[in-house]
């Protein structure tokens, strides 16, 4: 399994160097690449013996679509990309809720999203423009409920990485919101893409309780 974690990491690499140089070509090569990786890092972690494991599939397949329609600089894209990764979101949760969903910490991990949701949406709203207003804020929601389920699920499962993947993810998409509506820029990817697919790989490992 290892081998798909060395790929991704040398192509999230490449991806680094493209992003810094905006070659569109590096960009079609590396990410498609990387991501491949973390889906083929879920089948070799035998996602395809639990039901847990499909559902953990299936979202990273929709991110899979998500990474590729993020590619293109356009408005349609973009919103594409948005849709996929919200409905990654949608599966993710339900992954984490079959592991296990304690109401006394979701409850307060809802809590404290809410209030990070607030946030971070009174931080957007003046650059988003009105068309893409609602899709932004159905976005943070669904994004926030994947987190609570993720750490929700902590107490059945006793995997802090699960918690710490869904974290990753949520950090990541702020790199993604804040270089599509605030400041564009190489910095948010640095940071950004890392932090994304070590999430993805984190997740693909669960399928085995790799960690």
């Amino acid at each position: 399994m290892h081998i798909w974690v060395i790929v991704i990491a040398l192509a999230v690499i490449l991806l680094l160097v493209s992003e810094s140089r905006n070659s569109q070509k590096g960009k079609w090569l590396a990410k498609p690449i990387a991501s491949t990786g973390f889906l083929l890092l879920a089948h070799a972690a035998g996602a395809w013996t639990s039901v847990y494991g499909i559902a953990i599939f299936v979202a990273l397949s929709l991110s899979w679509l998500g990474d590729v329609f993020l590619i293109p600089k356009s408005k349609t894209s973009f919103m594409l990309g948005l849709v996929s990764f919200l409905l990654g979101h949608i599966a993710f949760g339900t992954a984490f809720v079959l592991r296990g969903f304690q109401w006394t910490w979701g409850l307060a991990t809802l809590a404290v999203v809410t209030v990070l949701g607030l946030f971070v949406g009174r931080w957007l709203k003046k650059y988003v423009t009105t068309q893409m207003w609602k899709p932004v804020v159905a976005y943070i929601v669904v994004i926030s409920l994947m987190v609570v389920t993720a750490v929700a699920s902590y107490p059945a499962t006793q995997n802090l990485w699960i918690p710490i993947g869904a974290l990753a993810f949520y950090i990541s998409d702020l790199a993604v919101a804040r270089n599509q509506f605030i400041a564009p820029g190489f910095t948010n990817r640095a940071w950004g893409l890392p932090l994304y697919y070590s999430a993805q790989i984190i997740f693909a490992y669960t399928c085995v309780g790799g960690f």
